[in-house]
């Protein structure tokens, strides 16, 4: 490896870094918003909270999201400088739209977009590994759904297991729970939202040469991107707080814990498969679940339809993107 190939992808991978910090302040309102519209813990507090499980997360996963991102979904052949360059710039623009405007898009399906948008520019839909695109396609609408399923059958049996119980006690004794519902989604979103950019790091390193042999990602890629992870979310998306914690539907404590909680399940099952899935997603349909375990016009749907719109448009959009500035960066990287 030559001087100048070793600086530009030393530079790339300060801008997956970069990335990843981004995710997390981007994502940081899925994390906190409802530990802070509850009133369970400040702005400050709640960031430091979700920050430090943000960080952890590497101790309690493997590290199966990181192998699908890096050889799942883009054939590792074609992958070079200028891929990756498009794929991050991809992302990192539709991250910094939809931060502007307090729409809760999700940062991973950004840079999934991203990565294909920069592939297919370069090499057509043979450097797609179909399977891969699939199983993370198809998670776009399972994970939310199963975010949301889970919520209400949460919901409802909290209902009639508290049947009995005076509402301001009931209240009280769950507020106190959710330090331990939104420990674990913190865990969730720091154990998959980072490997995503593992998995980018680590497939530029094969392409210029710096590792060899069964793709693996190296201890150093994966504590710097939890690092830059948890950074992120201590600087926080507060535009994007106010619309996931108070925007969709009125949250008490209890509702709180059922949508962490069926958050963080969905989160796990989908970081054991090794599934891509946007936290955003899964969050924003638990809420949602919350909300109509009360009546269908708890949520609302207005918000809601804007927020599947950003979803609808994120991997188009920042594929497009992506495809540009791979045509921009072609001739020079």
């Amino acid at each position: 490896m030559n001087e100048q190939t070793f600086l530009i992808m030393a530079a790339l991978v300060v801008v997956a870094l970069l990335f990843d910090f981004m995710n997390g302040f981007h994502d940081s309102a899925n994390s906190i918003a409802l530990m802070v519209s509850t009133r369970l813990l400040t702005p400050q507090a709640a960031v430091v909270w979700a920050a430090f499980f943000n960080f952890i997360a590497f101790l309690f996963f493997g590290l199966h999201v990181a192998n699908t991102v890096g050889s799942g979904i883009v054939s590792t052949a074609v992958i070079d400088n200028a891929v990756i360059f498009g794929a991050l710039c991809g992302a990192i623009a539709w991250n910094i739209i939809t931060w502007w405007f307090g729409i809760p898009s999700s940062s991973s399906h950004a840079l999934i977009g991203g990565l294909v948008g920069a592939a297919l520019a370069k090499a057509g839909w043979s450097s797609i590994v179909a399977q891969g695109l699939f199983k993370t396609s198809a998670a776009i609408i399972l994970s939310p759904l199963l975010g949301l399923l889970l919520a209400i059958a949460m919901s409802i049996a909290l209902l009639w297991i508290l049947e009995k119980s005076l509402p301001h006690q009931a209240e009280r004794r769950f507020n106190k729970l959710q330090f331990i519902s939104s420990s674990l989604y913190s865990l969730g979103h720091g154990g998959n939202d980072a490997q995503k950019t593992m998995g980018i790091i680590t497939v530029l390193l094969f392409a210029n040469g710096y590792l060899q042999g069964e793709f693996h990602v190296p201890f150093w890629v994966v504590i710097s991107c939890q690092i830059a992870m948890a950074l992120g979310t201590l600087f926080g998306g507060w535009r994007i707080v106010k619309t996931m914690g108070m925007g969709i539907t009125r949250i008490r404590p209890t509702g709180a814990f059922c949508a962490q909680t069926s958050g963080a399940i969905t989160l796990f099952l989908a970081t054991y498969l090794g599934i891509p899935v946007s936290t955003t997603h899964t969050i924003t349909g638990s809420i949602v679940g919350v909300g109509l375990s009360r009546r269908l016009s708890a949520v609302r749907w207005g918000l809601a339809a804007r927020i599947v719109w950003a979803w609808v448009l994120t991997i188009p959009a920042s594929g497009l993107i992506a495809a540009a500035c791979w045509y921009l960066a072609s001739g020079v990287m």
